[in-house]
Order: C-alpha cells, then structure tokens, then sequence
C-alpha cells in the first residue's frame, strides 16, 4: 500500500494543479481568467468573463479532477480500514491543495470549491447532493454564488460526520471547508458590507 500511495500521492497533487479555467479560455477564449472579473481561475469567474460554456467546461474539469485521484486511491488502496481511509483523505487533500497552490501557476490557484466537491462526489454521493442542494437554495434565494458555496462548506465536515461516522472524511471536510472561507475572506467582506456582486443578475 505505500508504494502505491508514492505514486498516487504526487499525481493527486499535480492533477490538482491543472489550472482548467486558465488552460480553457486560453485555447477557446480571447481573455485571461487571471486578469478579469474577481481574476480567479474558477467556474464561476470564467463563466462570468468567458461564457457559460468554458464556465461549464471549467466546472466539469475541476470537479474531475478532484473525483479521479479519490476514485482511483479507492480502486487501488482499498478503504477497508481507517488507515485506508486516511489515506484516500489524504489523496483529496493533496488535490485540493494543488488547486489551490498549483504548481503550474506559481502556487497561485482558486479557491477549491468545485475540486473538494468532485472529492466528497466519490466518498459520499449523499452528502455532495445535500451540499449542492443547500447551494443552488442559497443561489436562488438570494442571487450570490459565494454566499452558496460559504453555506455548502459549512455544512460539510457535520454532513460528512452523520453520512459516515468517519473520523478521517470529517477532519478531511473540515480542512476543506475551513480552506475555503479563507479564500472568500473578500467575498464574506463584501457580503457584509452589502456590495458583494449578485451572480444571478450580473
């Protein structure tokens, strides 16, 4: 298992450091995600200055990226023990670091809420379609993407703790989540202060 686990630990990393926002509407679009709109290079910003299309492509790729090292740590290391577990957990974490410290773009990345949700896709199918549902509700009911993802990630680490009882997938939310209100400091600010912009009337 630990040699497997040396492989599989820098893949998740650099597959994590795949910057498809960037990579994206370089090939298909005429801007620079990194230089427009909020100047993030996730969905939401390459949506909002590329279309819904490459946002759409951007979704898809993060999500992808941050389900197939879990999903191949699950094939091939087995989570039949909290060891196991661990591990797995590990593999999301490095994922999720290497979008939002990848490599590619000097450590400068997203904010990681698509890939952390392709990683709990896999670990609990359940709890990702309760996290989606509490964020298109946010959405809805009140137009801001941000306010969505803030209020999915805060259910998460309790979420996974009732899904699955598992102490690793818990601590392994709890860092995502808690990394990701890190990176909306700005957008918690501006929520806030009431000048956050709407999403759903851009």
């Amino acid at each position: 298992m630990i040699s497997k686990a040396l492989i599989l630990l820098p893949f998740a990393y650099l597959l994590g450091s795949v910057p498809w926002g960037v990579i994206l509407t370089r090939i298909f679009g005429d801007v620079d995600v990194r230089a427009a709109g909020s100047k993030n290079i996730g969905a939401h910003n390459v949506f909002r200055v590329a279309g819904k299309r490459l946002g759409l492509m951007t979704l898809v790729g993060d999500l992808l990226k941050g389900a197939i090292p879990v999903l191949v740590g699950i094939s091939w290391l087995g989570v039949s023990d909290w060891k196991g577990e661990a591990l797995v957990c590990l593999l999301a974490l490095l994922t999720f670091a290497g979008h939002l410290f990848p490599v590619f773009l000097g450590f400068k990345g997203g904010k990681g809420v698509a890939t952390a949700a392709g990683c709990f896709l896999v670990m609990s199918p359940l709890v990702f379609l309760v996290c989606v549902l509490v964020y298109v509700l946010i959405l809805c009911c009140w137009g801001y993407s941000s306010a969505g993802s803030l209020s999915a990630s805060a259910i998460l680490p309790g979420a996974i703790w009732v899904g699955t009882h598992s102490i690793p997938m818990t601590v392994c939310a709890f860092i995502m989540a808690l990394a990701i209100f890190v990176r909306h400091a700005d957008n918690i600010k501006r929520l806030l202060e009431g000048t956050e912009h709407p999403s759903l009337r851009s």
